[in-house]
């Protein structure tokens, strides 16, 4: 059985002792407005600590005995009986995706150019103003809503550290701002909020709202600790490598859940399909 722990930001309350609340917004009541609200309210349930956690964000599979937290993309069924987090691409645009976005909620630089992500190819969407934040939670919050309605138990807003890749046309207060707006929606539907990586920002989880943590390569760079102390050790770590599963289990894995996974998240069948926890 999961248990439903208190959380709090902006008035919301999360407390065990009574069922969960219903997470469609005509069953409780919200209105179209409430993302904006702070002082709107719903039951979260945080996922189990030191629990078996499989990242799925590559493809959902059947999840491996021992398994009690699962995340997987937004458009993926969640995985009954288990704790879900609903993967959501945040801050930036799938590849191909920005020609779906408009053209002003993109990040260019001073010659009117879209700002990538090399890495994966991502053009960076453009949160720098109030004003543009609100039309892009506009949409994020469709997508939050859509991890509710499937069942989901939290979501997961990535690339929360984009403004470290702007070319310094971002900054960590544009991010924070961003992440606060998709804080407040995610807990007026039910669901728990989770900080993608980003260890600068982890000192202020509370008033950003976020609730837990999903964090790659924190054993790899040291930084699991840093985590697990502003978390209260609700982390769920992917390290991509041996020596990072290693170092994170030698420090933390009697605290924290831990998995090892192949850098595509990819299924099983794949050539390059990997998954250990030890």
């Amino acid at each position: 059985m999961l248990t439903t722990v208190c959380a709090a930001g902006w008035g919301l309350t999360a407390c065990g002792g009574s069922p969960p609340e219903p997470k469609n917004a005509a069953e409780t009541g919200a209105a179209t407005g409430a993302a904006s609200s702070p002082h709107a309210s719903a039951q979260v349930e945080l996922p189990p600590l030191h629990a078996g956690f499989d990242y799925q964000i590559g493809g959902a599979y059947p999840p491996p005995a021992g398994v009690r937290i699962v995340a997987r993309d937004r458009t993926a069924p969640p995985a009954p009986g288990l704790y879900n987090i609903c993967y959501v691409n945040a801050f930036q645009a799938q590849p191909g995706d920005e020609k779906t976005w408009p053209a002003d909620l993109l990040l260019r630089d001073a010659n009117g150019e879209t700002v990538i992500d090399e890495d994966w190819d991502e053009a960076l969407l453009d949160i720098g103003t109030a004003a543009k934040r609100e039309r892009i939670a506009a949409r994020l919050n469709k997508w939050i809503d859509g991890c509710a309605d499937k069942g989901f138990d939290a979501v997961e807003p990535d690339n929360y550290d984009s403004y470290t890749r702007s070319d310094d046309l971002l900054t960590a207060d544009d991010a924070t701002a961003f992440i606060t707006l998709l804080s407040r929606h995610a807990h007026t539907r039910g669901l728990a909020i989770g900080q993608k990586n980003t260890v600068d920002l982890a000192g202020l989880r509370k008033r950003t709202g976020l609730d837990f943590a999903v964090v790659e390569e924190c054993g790899e760079y040291d930084e699991c600790g840093k985590y697990a102390a502003a978390f209260d050790d609700r982390v769920v770590v992917i390290e991509y490598t041996d020596s990072g599963l290693r170092k994170a289990r030698a420090g933390f894995g009697d605290r924290l859940s831990i998995v090892r996974r192949d850098v595509d998240v990819s299924t099983p069948g794949s050539a390059g399909y990997v998954r250990r926890t030890r």
